[in-house]
């Protein structure tokens, strides 16, 4: 267990290094968007008398927010849709704070996390099978932030993959190359 926090440690610590790179103040503009983030969802987790712990963190130049505390699973709904709705949201009331887009993730119970696992093992499959059979492979639609993951697992793997489609009916198509 313990590995798996070095890790973890290492591994934020290349993040925030890399973030600082690119610019002095970025790190500081978004620690401001977490924290303007979490006081928003705090708010709404007390209007609605729900129990939750909130982790502000910064990845991959994205504030990213998680909401833990269990017994949770209704702010995630159906396919993670009342989480997107809750994610755009809070990312309306860090735009009216601050003046500027925001681009943060908010995760509950762990959600976002697992789906990110099945959807990169689902990349690899899926890119295995247009490998063998040499013939492009059109996935189900998917959000905004499903697609991103297929996307970069895709080309992590060597192949090319492109959106087609408008949403909600987006999907991922991925070629043999």
């Amino acid at each position: 267990m313990s590995t798996e926090v070095e890790s973890d440690v290492v591994v934020e610590k290349d993040l925030v290094e890399k973030t600082e790179k690119k610019g002095p103040g970025l790190i500081a503009k978004l620690e401001e968007e977490g924290d303007i983030a979490a006081d928003y969802l705090e708010g709404l987790l007390d209007i609605v008398d729900l129990d939750g712990d909130i982790d502000i963190d910064v990845e991959n130049d994205r504030a990213a927010l998680a909401i833990v505390g269990g017994g949770l699973a209704h702010l995630v709904g159906r396919d993670g849709e009342v989480l997107d709705a809750l994610q755009e949201l809070t990312r309306l009331a860090v735009q009216t704070s601050t003046g500027d887009r925001s681009r943060l993730m908010l995760d509950v119970d762990g959600f976002r996390a697992g789906r990110r696992s099945e959807l990169k093992a689902l990349a690899q499959e899926k890119a295995e099978e247009a490998k063998s059979s040499g013939e492009e492979i059109k996935l189900d639609p998917m959000n905004a932030f499903e697609r991103k993951i297929i996307h970069d697992t895709i080309q992590d793997l060597g192949l090319r993959s492109e959106s087609e489609g408008e949403d909600p009916d987006r999907f991922v198509v991925i070629y043999p190359n």
